[in-house]
């Protein structure tokens, strides 16, 4: 079979994410990956309402992209979007303007879709097909915990929870203090003990019978993490791929970037400037993750949901 060159745009909370690839069946081979940070999350745990700016620089994004993917013979480009746009009062601000500005309409996913894909994307991994698996996708504004092995799932499920909805409901000084630390840290455990362990914990038991799991983090926060213990300047999906961060290492990142002023942690090497804000909240939830649920090493995967979308 011919590969097909095609094109997806993924409308995070956070930022919008363009991958082009050629595709042949389950065979993805990425020809360009780019990311814009957009923020269209910011503003949005209050009123429920996306903020115009947010939505007009997201919609030049998805232009901007759009336009790469038809300079580089992308036979289709595909549009979707994710936790923000699914739980605003008005998506069709986002969807009319992304219409308007490039002539593609947006299909936005559910979150029973969304884990649904990270689970494909992340098995186009051989190594990882064969293991057990918890997936843990942590977005902007949601996060999908997927438990299965090979094709089967034994568990999915899109919580209301991401580094941009957690950075808007605890809002930090510059450096954090002690008190916003344990303020944030504090109803995440309580989030993760009274939302996701009871609905998470039977299936994991039952495959934890059976032998061990793996924990694997796909999204932007352990990719970044890798690429901070790696101190890898630029993306490098091999790389980031053979890394596995134990809990004690993501114990260490999450200590030294919150007692780090903005400014500082702009310098740390492999950690994007852009993402020196959001980093807080994402690793604090992978630690949490990790300490609730007895993980003690983290793998990263730099595939899914887009992995699947192109394929799909």
């Amino acid at each position: 079979m011919e590969p097909v060159r095609r094109a997806v745009i993924d409308v995070g909370t956070n930022s919008v994410k363009l991958l082009i690839a050629d595709v042949a069946r389950q065979e993805v081979s990425p020809v360009h990956e780019e990311s814009r940070q957009t923020r269209l999350g910011r503003g949005f745990y209050e009123t429920h309402r996306l903020q115009p700016e947010a939505v007009a620089c997201t919609a030049e994004a998805v232009w901007e992209f759009a336009q790469t993917a038809r300079e580089k013979n992308a036979a289709s480009i595909r549009v979707f979007a994710t936790s923000a746009a699914r739980d605003a009062m008005n998506p069709m601000d986002l969807t009319d303007t992304i219409l308007r500005a490039s002539g593609l309409k947006t299909e936005i996913i559910s979150g029973a879709r969304e884990a649904e894909w990270v689970f494909q994307g992340v098995t186009t991994d051989a190594e990882l097909a064969r293991q057990p698996l918890l997936l843990l996708d942590v977005g902007g504004g949601s996060t999908e915990f997927i438990l299965g092995h090979g094709k089967k799932k034994s568990f999915a499920h899109s919580f209301p929870l991401g580094t941009v909805r957690l950075m808007e409901k605890f809002p930090h000084s510059d450096p954090p203090t002690r008190g916003e630390f344990n303020a944030c840290r504090g109803w995440l455990k309580h989030f993760l003990r009274a939302e996701v362990r009871p609905q998470l914990e039977p299936a994991l038991h039952r495959e934890r019978a059976s032998g061990a799991i793996w924990l694997v983090g796909t999204g932007g926060t352990t990719s970044i993490l890798a690429r901070m213990e790696k101190k890898l300047d630029r993306f490098d999906r091999e790389k980031i791929e053979r890394t596995v961060l134990s809990f004690e290492q993501v114990v260490a990142h999450r200590k030294n970037l919150w007692k780090l002023p903005l400014a500082e942690r702009k310098e740390i090497p492999g950690l994007p400037k852009l993402r020196a804000d959001v980093i807080l909240t994402g690793v604090l939830i992978y630690e949490a993750v990790m300490e609730d649920f007895n993980f003690k090493e983290l793998r990263v995967s730099t595939r899914g949901l887009r992995f699947a979308a192109v394929m799909d």
